[in-house]
């Protein structure tokens, strides 16, 4: 059992908590995930380490409450316990030896991205992080991305935070300003890092994103999570979720994505007629 030391809500739709884990939080590093259950019989669900605390033994989890199991998640508060909590699993971040990266978040990508960004912060690099959200109610981490960045820049879809524009349009200018980058990463939804990717390619900036398909039991063994990269199969679970996003067949990945819509619009109506009764005890 893990118990859930800490929660806090950073907007209307996402929440993060730091659950006690002191043999992950022992060996975490940007760019790994958990998978968790929440009760006996319950959804296995992957969740990016956001950050962790050895000390404390904590790993933090951020979430979007679009599901059944991240609305179960949720409901619990602190002081209440997991089941379930597996990891770290994937493969880390490889990120010695960068000078100068444009860290680029959209949406709830943003979480993900603060590690990477805090880590080469730590290493010496020079930091602009870059994210992008829908409207202002939706910011998250500006206060930690602020500590952990030489520059940053936050954009809104319909500029309600003062700043309107996509992430790619703040990259662009930032290149053109004569900024030269020897490391993107970008990590958020599929069409923003699509679209990234498509402007670096003709700098020839190494690019990095974080694939995040549906994944099952995180050992490789589904099957569930492959992507095809430089025309060849790979794993999110094992072999990322990095990858060289270059490589990366955006199309297809879209594509799989969408293949469960149906199935988990179902399951969170289900649950919304029920909500409250599984976790009672907890």
């Amino acid at each position: 059992m893990y118990k859930i030391i800490r929660k806090r809500v950073l907007n209307p739709y996402v929440k993060s908590m730091d659950i006690h884990a002191p043999a992950i939080a022992k060996k975490a590093e940007p760019g790994q995930f958990i998978i968790l259950r929440v009760y006996e019989g319950g959804e296995r669900i992957p969740l990016t380490i956001a950050d962790y605390n050895r000390v404390e033994g904590t790993v933090t989890i951020i979430f979007q409450e679009v599901g059944k199991t991240t609305q179960l998640l949720g409901n619990m508060e602190e002081g209440q316990h997991l089941l379930d909590f597996v990891g770290p699993l994937g493969e880390a971040s490889h990120l010695e030896g960068y000078k100068k990266v444009a860290v680029i978040g959209g949406g709830l990508g943003t979480a993900i991205a603060f590690p990477q960004a805090k880590k080469l912060h730590s290493l010496g690099a020079q930091v602009h992080l870059i994210a992008g959200f829908r409207n202002k109610d939706l910011i998250i981490l500006e206060e930690e991305m602020t500590a952990i960045s030489d520059e940053i820049f936050i954009t809104t879809d319909d500029g309600s935070n003062g700043n309107k524009g996509f992430v790619t349009n703040v990259l662009q200018n930032q290149i053109d300003q004569g900024n030269e980058y020897d490391l993107v990463i970008a990590i958020g939804p599929l069409p923003m890092m699509k679209a990234v990717c498509d402007l670096t390619r003709d700098y020839e900036i190494k690019t990095i994103i974080s694939m995040n398909p549906v994944m099952i039991d995180g050992t490789g063994m589904c099957g569930g999570c492959r992507v095809t990269v430089g025309g060849k199969t790979k794993f999110a679970c094992v072999d990322g979720p990095d990858f060289d996003g270059h490589l990366i067949d955006f199309d297809e990945a879209m594509r799989r994505q969408s293949m469960y819509k149906d199935q988990e619009r179902s399951s969170a109506k289900d649950h919304e007629c029920t909500m409250g009764g599984v976790l009672k005890n907890a």
